[in-house]
């Protein structure tokens, strides 16, 4: 008799966490743990092209040392800056994000630079490297939306009742979303 009473709460505590939608919560968070796998390898990808370019323009452009320098400390910054699939929260996302930026601007200075030296212009080298990095941004731009839109799915799902409820008990938490740079909600000001 004994076992049979352990049996039957043996099914139901397994009913149970089946109808809460448990699995369905694991599948989403395991979800939303491959995209991010997916945004950080698009980003080792920009890292990785650095140096290249840096060697690249370094020799066209000797005296712009201050510039060569932000860009590494940013990218040693950024590269640096690792975030766990379980530790996604907000405050994370926000860290994360700001060291990345912080390398972009580099990026965009020392892109800027070459527009200053005619032959770095014309070297095949630097204009592959800068193609390379023009489709890496892009590729970080394709994989940061679709982190937000399986983040989502899975924010809204364990906030919906009553899975909000076995979220809470089985410790799924909301993870954070990539947001928007501070002030690329104004457009840029052309004079000319």
């Amino acid at each position: 008799m004994k076992n049979l009473k352990n049996s039957i709460i043996a099914f139901l505590a397994v009913a149970t966490l089946s109808s809460c939608g448990y699995n369905d919560m694991v599948a989403k968070q395991e979800s939303v743990g491959g995209q991010w796998a997916q945004v950080e390898t698009s980003y080792q990808r920009r890292a990785d092209l650095i140096p290249n370019l840096v060697s690249t323009v370094k020799g066209y452009a000797e005296f712009e040392k201050s510039t060569f320098v932000e860009v590494t400390e940013a990218r040693s910054k950024a590269s640096s800056m690792n975030i766990n699939v379980d530790d996604l929260t907000p405050e994370n996302m926000s860290k994360f994000q700001a060291a990345q930026s912080q390398l972009s601007g580099s990026l965009s200075r020392l892109m800027a630079t070459f527009e200053r030296y005619p032959d770095l212009q014309a070297n095949q080298n630097f204009l592959q490297l800068q193609a390379q990095l023009e489709g890496t941004e892009n590729r970080i731009s394709v994989e940061r939306r679709k982190f937000n839109d399986v983040t989502k799915d899975y924010n809204t799902f364990i906030k919906q009742f009553p899975r909000n409820v076995y979220a809470g008990w089985f410790d799924f938490e909301k993870k954070g979303y990539f947001e928007a740079d501070a002030g690329t909600e104004n457009a840029p000001k052309v004079e000319f």
